[in-house]
């Protein structure tokens, strides 16, 4: 785990440093105003600025390269997920003539779909997680879901139709049951 340095800089923000393996510092400083300065440098004797490097991003541009740097734990991590049996997580990508487009997510449940979670709508490069009955989505977005293979099929159905698909086998029974 890397040991991270928080600093308050009055008037300006907040600095966040650490020390990499190969002995450099590395930080970011948040400003108040939304910008953040990216900064790299060595700890050299002499005080010299010669190994500092300092790079500002507006707030997307902070935000993308916190994504590219993350990227990889969380698809790590969601790989991880998809190795428990008898869950999918999965993306539907919503084109503009799917039933979907235009209209709330509403509750699958209500529809007979009971064990599935819209996990998030990705939108123009950002996220909204856990949305609720009444978001509603447009074509472009994404629809990242969660449950049963044969639940994800069948909301994917219901998104593209606006029917359910009946299943005769017994996946809408509980464990067991």
């Amino acid at each position: 785990m890397v040991d991270v340095r928080r600093v308050t800089l009055p008037g300006v923000g907040v600095l966040h440093t650490f020390i990499t393996g190969d002995g450099g510092k590395c930080g970011v400083i948040t400003h108040r105003s939304g910008l953040s300065d990216l900064i790299s440098f060595a700890d050299a004797d002499d005080g010299s600025d010669a190994s500092k490097v300092s790079l500002r991003l507006n707030e997307d541009e902070a935000h993308t390269l916190a994504e590219l740097l993350g990227g990889t734990r969380i698809t790590e991590g969601i790989e991880g997920l998809d190795q428990i049996p008898g869950l999918s997580i999965d993306w539907f990508s919503v084109d503009y003539d799917d039933h979907i487009a235009g209209h709330e997510l509403g509750n699958l449940a209500s529809r007979g779909v009971v064990g599935l979670t819209v996990v998030a709508v990705v939108r123009g490069g950002s996220a909204n997680p856990a949305p609720a009955d009444d978001f509603k989505v447009f074509p472009g977005d994404t629809l990242v879901v969660a449950g049963s293979p044969e639940k994800v099929a069948k909301a994917f159905a219901f998104y593209r139709t606006g029917e359910i698909a009946r299943v005769t086998t017994a996946v809408d029974s509980p464990p067991g049951g």
